[in-house]
């Protein structure tokens, strides 16, 4: 994917009451896709409220290419679902966290009889040990199990915290590279499951089964006291001194306006951890 950097443009100053000539400012976002929900709420808001700033988001990234994007100058805005390690910094960028988004498990409305799953249930889902929910005391149906790439953060969190290093994946698993495509499977696929944004369910009412793990319920709530484990963050980052209309997104984003913003769709502001 080609990065394109954000264009500002200046325009002659009127004092006519009436006139309106200010050119359109052009802010444009790539990253992680996981990352868009939480900034597209926020740039919503904010180019309602400053009309003459579009907010684009071009095609999802790597995190290795919109670090470099940032750091060549050619992004203004990249968005990671990692901290920014010092080794990745050359000292001309800031890495800023938004907020945090839980990773939940959920399976589609025909799965019925399950609210919480163990790490070993977990295991044998994810590894094709156990293949039908009645083995789980559900319905006695296949399980369709929906995956992503194990360099995504999806899947890197499901290993770090439940399914370990060296399971190995169900042969019949649906791997799926975005996590918009994961989302729209899930609504789509009877006796699915899949792990995705807790806040994209949230503030899109999915209709799916939130599953609670090792009986721990998945909730905002459960997020900021710590209590609920599968949290990404989700950071910016921007040269150190970037265009005036990007500082002032920015400066929106961690305002008490943009963390008012993020809680209403389900997302743990960063100010508020």
């Amino acid at each position: 994917v080609e990065l394109a950097g954000v264009t500002g443009c200046t325009s002659n100053t009127s004092t006519q009451p009436q006139a309106n000539i200010q050119a359109q400012q052009k802010i444009q976002i790539s990253g992680s896709s996981s990352t868009y929900p939480a900034l597209k709420v926020l740039a919503d808001t904010y180019s309602a409220q400053a009309q003459n700033t579009q907010v684009t988001f071009l095609p999802p990234n790597q995190s290795e290419a919109t670090i470099a994007g940032v750091k060549e100058g050619i992004l203004e805005i990249g968005s990671i679902s990692k901290v920014l390690k010092p080794e990745e910094n050359d000292g001309s960028m800031e890495y800023r966290e938004v907020s945090k988004d839980a990773l939940l498990v959920a399976t589609h409305p025909s799965v019925k009889g399950i609210t919480n799953l163990t790490t070993e249930q977990l295991k044998a889902i994810y590894s094709g040990k156990i293949n039908n929910w009645k083995n789980l005391g559900g319905t006695d149906a296949k399980i369709v199990v929906l995956d992503r790439p194990e360099d995504e953060s999806a899947k890197r969190l499901l290993r770090k915290y439940y399914l370990g290093k060296e399971l190995k994946n169900a042969p019949d698993a649906i791997v799926l590279r975005e996590e918009s495509d994961l989302i729209a499977a899930i609504q789509n696929t009877p006796h699915s499951v899949g792990a995705f944004s807790l806040a994209y369910a949230i503030s899109h009412q999915l209709p799916v089964n939130r599953l609670s793990l090792n009986g721990v319920e998945p909730s905002a709530d459960n997020v900021r006291n710590g209590k609920y484990q599968m949290v990404r963050n989700i950071g910016i980052i921007s040269k150190k001194t970037p265009k005036a209309p990007v500082q002032q997104f920015i400066n929106f984003t961690f305002s008490e306006a943009g963390a008012e913003v993020l809680r209403k769709s389900g997302f743990v502001p960063s100010s508020q951890k």
